[in-house]
């Protein structure tokens, strides 16, 4: 059995430490002992742009994601997108985007060199209040991948966004019709009736981590502003 071996360390912001690991050819994002994301589960972060995109009227959508990781899902929004789409990533950690030149340099590909993204280090909360008070446009989506859902385990300041309150802003930073997507490890009912209480239409998807139906299922909400 291949061991594990470790690459490299990054600190969050308000605490915690990611590290970065490898096994055998794979690649994992541990949080302690908690496996945050790997190479060989990244089908349900890539259905999560996937099945947002499919979702969207727009003919030159304008995206926002929560968290780059390993870019799994701000790849698959470049490969679905429009050519006259626009997407911004928000990532808290600085060395996340060093790992994605460094040791993910073959799994990054050229994404980070696409004129139709870009990563900004930053809050998502933050970009989603400069679009509410209109320093910058509007979302026709919100991707939050910022976690493991809405429970917040990697960064106490994720919890928020969560909220009534943080799904009201969140809201109001969509265009009419506008879609947020939230990815999560595990069902949450009570967040469903949240998203339902801040005036949205809520589906729930259940997805596979991997694309070969196997391996653990995650879920996916998409609540479409009314």
């Amino acid at each position: 059995m291949l061991p594990r071996e470790h690459v490299a360390t990054a600190e969050i912001p308000g605490g915690g430490t990611l590290e970065l690991a490898s096994h055998g050819r794979d690649f994992i994002i541990m949080l302690g002992r908690d496996e945050l994301m790997g190479t060989r589960m990244r089908f349900s972060e890539e259905q999560l742009a996937e099945l947002t995109v499919e979702r969207l009227a727009a003919s030159a959508p304008n995206l926002l994601i929560g968290g780059y990781g390993m870019g799994f899902t701000y790849r698959a929004a470049l490969a679905a997108l429009p050519e006259r789409g626009k997407v911004t990533v928000a990532e808290v950690v600085p060395d996340i985007l060093e790992w994605a030149k460094g040791p993910l340099a073959e799994l990054t590909g050229d994404c980070l060199d696409d004129p139709r993204g870009e990563i900004v280090i930053a809050d998502v909360a933050a970009l989603i209040d400069d679009a509410v008070d209109g320093t910058t446009p509007r979302y026709d989506a919100i991707l939050l991948d910022v976690d493991n859902g809405p429970d917040g385990i990697v960064h106490d300041g994720n919890e928020r966004l969560y909220t009534r309150t943080g799904l009201a802003r969140a809201r109001d930073a969509l265009n009419p019709g506008g879609l947020l997507a939230v990815w999560s490890a595990a069902d949450d009912h009570k967040f469903t009736q949240r998203l339902r209480d801040a005036r949205f239409d809520v589906e729930v998807r259940r997805v596979r981590a991997r694309p070969n139906n196997k391996g653990p299922q995650h879920f996916i909400w998409f609540a479409r502003k009314r």
